[in-house]
């Protein structure tokens, strides 16, 4: 099984630059308080690292 991290929208796009909503958009983030299960791959990292302040990464399975 592989390994997944389950992410959380904390922060709102709202005044933020283009490019960090279309990171939310990437990670399938749109409302906040929604949560997705991804999988745990560096360039899913790397976007959670981009928009740290606007996401949480609740629980790490696998």
């Amino acid at each position: 099984m592989a390994k997944t991290i389950v992410v959380k929208q904390i922060g709102s796009p709202i005044r933020r630059p283009e490019i960090q909503r279309k990171t939310l958009i990437g990670l399938g983030l749109n409302k906040m308080h929604k949560t997705r299960e991804l999988e745990d791959t560096p360039s899913i990292r790397g976007m959670v690292s981009k928009i740290s302040h606007l996401v949480e990464i609740i629980e790490e399975r696998g």
